[in-house]
């Protein structure tokens, strides 16, 4: 079957590439798959305010809903969360409901929880005839929607399932979190694929926003999410096409940048002692993305998203400077959140010219101001690509953590290791890459209860551990004993 898969396999980067621009020449699909309709609640499941039973409108039972199945979890008792969700259910109310419903500490949720809670565990305790039939649901869908045409050749695609309507909730402490996620219809939806393909049909009822043809992109079908107004994109999964050459055209970037990063990095060192502030700063946070392979950071727009910085968008109060720390000089110590709420947290011996630069940037300045207020990420890809063509601030951190992985294979691998180890040996040079580009995953949910489970099964280890050498100890005190009655008998 491998090899067959093998025999079949598009070899893309084999063929002769379009002109430029062209992603692609042939793009058939079926569309998205969007969620079923909201189906009401039964009539025995009721939603009360003021300790009275209130039957709501579809649209405002349905937000209901969505607040029900969150109230096991810590968000439903964030103040922004709630007002948030407050202000929004409000909007899908009719105009007797907003005149009723004003305070959500009125509101009991408990009956729909709990009719959630039961579906959930009835998932849980499913036969496993009734997982086979979601199964086979699920791969007929697949079938339907997860793949495409792409140049004649069959591609997987990514995300070809619309999200369905909920609560957002946003990394760390979201300044929009709670507000509606609305519902996605095909009244929203832009598709591309080719003129000579068969266009996607609709879900009944319903028309496309705008069918294109562009060949210039590599997304399949195009949406506006109503929370912070961003585009989303079906794209090809990362085995694609379309996706490969994306990754291959970043890494070549990168290892161009091998031959030239001795270079870069003497300017940048020299821009140390520049006379121009301006160059000071942009060498210093320069010195960072490649030492430290922070992110550049992206300017955002007030209040559109969290609290989180790069390296150009840094405070003065995501930095604390140590001219002694654990036996170190010059210890720049950085807090700050990163991409997606994810903390970045480094104390970072730094040489004597970086030392004394930061001290200079933060002369008069209050917690809040900019570290480096004399760049931006913009400028500084500018200036990147004018040292070498298609040279970003990304492209050092794509260079350093290539660079990582292919010093940590050849220091943790031999040429004699069986298949086991050199996964092991893989994960490890992994895991290096990881905490120098300070890749988290954010704990799930279920976390503390999981490491509650571990450590009930740990300390049940202990018992029986103490037990099996208490056992021993003392079967060996009655070998001992016995060993001498049979020697005294022997006399």
């Amino acid at each position: 079957m491998k090899e067959e898969e093998e025999r079949n396999r598009w070899r893309w980067w084999e063929e002769e590439k379009y002109e430029k621009g062209v992603k692609w020449k042939f793009l058939q699909h079926n569309g998205p798959y969007f969620p079923p309709e909201y189906q009401p609640l039964p009539n025995n499941v009721n939603f009360y305010y003021n300790g009275k039973k209130v039957k709501l409108s579809l649209a405002a039972e349905e937000v209901a809903l969505f607040f029900a199945q969150m109230l096991a979890h810590e968000y439903t008792t964030k103040k922004v969360f709630r007002q948030n969700f407050m202000k929004d259910w409000r909007k899908e109310m009719t105009v007797e409901e907003r005149s009723l419903i004003k305070d959500l500490d009125k509101c009991d949720f408990g009956k729909i929880h709990a009719m959630h809670n039961d579906k959930v565990e009835a998932r849980k305790q499913m036969s496993k005839e009734d997982k086979q039939v979601l199964k086979d649901a699920n791969e007929k869908l697949v079938t339907e929607f997860g793949y495409c045409l792409l140049d004649h050749h069959k591609e997987r695609i990514g995300n070809f399932k619309i999200e369905p309507p909920g609560l957002f909730r946003g990394r760390g402490e979201h300044p929009k979190q709670g507000m509606l996620k609305k519902r996605i219809q095909p009244e929203d939806v832009t598709i591309n694929c080719s003129a000579d393909s068969r266009v996607p049909v609709p879900p009944a009822g319903h028309h496309w926003k705008e069918v294109r043809h562009d060949n210039a992109v590599t997304w399949l079908a195009s949406w506006s999410e109503n929370i912070q107004g961003l585009t989303k994109y079906i794209m090809l999964n990362a085995n694609s096409k379309l996706k490969g050459e994306k990754d291959w055209e970043k890494y070549e970037v990168a290892r161009k940048l091998k031959s030239r990063v001795d270079d870069i990095r003497n300017g940048y060192l020299r821009d140390l002692k520049s006379k121009q502030m301006g160059s000071r700063q942009r060498a210093v946070a320069l010195y960072f993305i490649d030492k430290l392979a922070l992110r550049a950071g992206n300017e955002k727009e007030e209040g559109e998203t969290a609290d989180t910085v790069g390296c150009c968008s840094l405070r003065v109060e995501h930095i604390t400077l140590h001219e002694q720390l654990d036996g170190n000089e010059c210890v720049v110590e950085f807090d700050f959140l990163g991409k997606d709420s994810i903390r970045y947290y480094n104390k970072v011996p730094v040489i004597k010219k970086v030392f004394k630069n930061l001290k200079m940037f933060l002369e008069n300045k209050q917690p809040g101001d900019e570290l480096f207020d004399r760049l931006s990420t913009t400028v500084l890809n500018k200036h990147l690509s004018s040292l070498m063509p298609g040279l970003t601030a990304k492209v050092f951190r794509t260079y350093n953590a290539s660079i990582t992985l292919q010093q940590q294979l050849k220091e943790l691998t031999n040429m004699s290791d069986n298949m086991s180890e050199k996964l092991l040996s893989y994960n490890r040079a992994n895991r290096a890459v990881a905490i120098l580009c300070n890749h988290q995953r954010s704990p799930p949910k279920t976390f503390e209860q999981s490491m509650a489970n571990l450590q009930v099964k740990i300390d049940a280890r202990k018992e029986q551990l103490a037990l099996a050498k208490t056992e021993l100890t003392q079967a060996k005190k009655e070998a001992k004993a016995k060993g001498k009655s049979d020697s005294k008998l022997q006399t």
